[in-house]
């Protein structure tokens, strides 16, 4: 059997010679490719009219990790936290998940990714959960502690695809993230909720393999519990045809 292509989106920052450079953490394409995929890194310069071409040759994609989408986006609240909007990379990704959507391809998305896709769905976010969610646990640890560290618990959903993967009803989760999901899309629905009941990881009922967590898997693959959220993505990714 082929390996999966999984097409994994990138950041656009500078280098270590301050030369503009498309980065992705090695986390990321190391996990995909312990599942047994084949990582694909997307910029998101790409124009509209290369997505279609995505569709065709990706069996499955990655939404990532990294900077704050515009608040006016989601309606949200301006705060002095948010930081690295990149408006170019808000606009391929929102466009690309549609799409992504609307055939049906397999896709997973981490920390930023589950907050794309409850924006795309309707959804709002937390511009800054330390001040405008009062009875918040802490959640930004990153960078004062390692990604790896196990930063709390999450009670995962009973009925939930991410507790038939997981195969256990609370996992032990990092948490790098100051921004998270305030009103839930109507569309998806929350399968793990952080101690402060905070959405910790939600999936699109009906699709062939959609899920988004509000942690960083990709650091934790030495756990099998972790480990499995990706395998069982490349595997759902390698039954997938692909689209026009």
């Amino acid at each position: 059997m082929n390996k999966p292509i999984i097409g994994i989106t990138t950041t656009s920052d500078l280098n270590r010679q301050k030369f503009q450079a498309t980065i992705l953490l090695k986390a990321y394409s190391d996990a995909i490719l312990l599942a047994g995929g084949i990582p694909l890194l997307l910029p998101s310069e790409l124009p509209d009219d290369g997505i279609p071409q995505l569709l065709h040759t990706c069996q499955g994609f990655l939404f990532t990790g990294g900077g704050d989408m515009a608040v006016d986006l989601y309606g949200g609240q301006s705060h002095a936290k948010v930081r690295q909007v990149d408006t170019q990379r808000d606009h391929f990704e929102l466009t690309l998940l549609r799409a992504v959507l609307t055939n049906e391809i397999p896709f997973l998305g981490i920390c930023r990714g589950l907050q794309v896709l409850n924006v795309l769905q309707g959804g709002t976010l937390y511009a800054h959960i330390a001040d405008q969610r009062a009875d918040a646990i802490k959640h930004d640890y990153y960078p004062k502690q390692p990604r790896t560290l196990l930063a709390h618990e999450v009670l995962v959903e009973k009925g939930s695809r991410l507790r038939q993967i997981s195969m256990v009803w609370h996992l032990q989760v990092n948490s790098l993230h100051h921004q998270g999901i305030k009103d839930l899309a109507s569309s998806l629905k929350a399968s793990a909720l952080a101690p402060d009941g905070l959405v910790e990881a939600v999936e699109l009922p009906g699709h062939p393999f959609g899920i988004a967590v509000q942690w960083h898997p990709e650091w934790l693959t030495g756990d099998a519990h972790h480990l499995r959220l990706f395998q069982r993505f490349t595997s759902a990714c390698s039954g997938s045809t692909s689209h026009e």
